[in-house]
């Protein structure tokens, strides 16, 4: 795994993580209650797995023609 992939990973899952929060628990946090925290993690987490696995799975065989 690269510096470039987790990296790219990162902003993925801050900018993908942060809209799905919003998207999930818009009534939550516009009533400035505390957000359930293992949903806002997971909304972190798994698009920067997503994104890391899908780098990495290119970068292993770049030349799939599918």
């Amino acid at each position: 795994m690269t510096r470039a992939i987790l990296i790219r990973g990162l902003i993925v899952s801050i900018l993908v993580g942060s809209l799905l929060t919003l998207i999930n628990q818009f009534e939550v946090i516009s009533a400035l209650q505390t957000p359930n925290l293992l949903k806002m993690g997971l909304s972190y987490i798994v698009p920067f797995c997503v994104s890391v696995f899908s780098a990495m799975a290119v970068r292993k065989n770049p030349a799939d023609p599918g």
